[in-house]
């Protein structure tokens, strides 16, 4: 019992500190993507710009591979915590009202995280892959011109509303996350757990509102 408990720690303490490194990516992800409210023709030059920087950066190169790992683990353990979770939930006694006083994205997390692993996938395949893979045309300064692909790709209707029902999932996910991790290394104390909360609503609501709010103006303004 005593060594089961510590792995199921020990997986907790991984999906915390992944997922604390993932926030802190959509932070830097969010704030660079943000160059595409600018207008026009400066969103044009200086998004193609940053997007060459980050590229041919080294540092950038190894964060990535950071991140890819992090999103890997972060997987993985999700799935062996759920897993573990359900079949330690098969016996079930008469007095166990957790499902009644949980929220209800704590309960489908494993719903709401396929929900954002797909559209992570598609997210992907139609920028990362097609801008280290494909043939994009240059802009003016001889970049890969990334400003002209986002621009069409958010010209679709139906992908913009996609992604904005997967920001919507992304922001539960984030503040189930949040709440869970600080629980896991220690932090939500009684005397800490509103400003905690606060945090939490605050980064959660933003970083995806954020998100949402950037194909919303580029389909309608651009």
């Amino acid at each position: 019992m005593g060594q089961w408990t510590q792995k199921t720690l020990t997986r907790k303490n991984w999906m915390a500190f992944t997922g604390l490194f993932l926030c802190f990516f959509l932070i830097i992800h969010l704030l660079g993507n943000l160059q595409l409210l600018l207008p026009d023709e400066q969103a044009h030059l200086q998004f193609n710009a940053y997007s060459h920087l980050l590229s041919g950066n080294i540092i950038i190169k190894i964060i990535s591979w950071v991140l890819y790992a992090s999103i890997v683990a972060h997987v993985i353990y999700a799935m062996i915590i759920t897993l573990t979770n359900k079949r330690s939930s098969d016996i079930k006694y008469h007095y166990d009202r957790r499902g009644e006083v949980s929220k209800w994205y704590t309960r489908n997390m494993g719903l709401l995280g396929t929900v954002i692993f797909v559209f992570l996938v598609i997210h992907f395949r139609d920028f990362w892959y097609v801008y280290k893979f494909g043939s994009l045309p240059l802009d003016a300064q001889g970049n890969k011109d990334l400003y002209k692909l986002v621009v069409a790709v958010y010209s679709e209707t139906w992908y913009v509303l996609v992604y904005v029902l997967c920001m919507v999932a992304l922001c539960y996910h984030l503040l189930h996350g949040f709440f869970s991790a600080a629980r896991t290394l220690g932090i939500y104390h009684p005397r800490y757990v509103k400003w905690v909360r606060v945090m939490g609503w605050i980064y959660s609501v933003g970083i995806c509102a954020g998100f949402a709010l950037i194909p919303v103006y580029v389909h309608f303004l651009k």
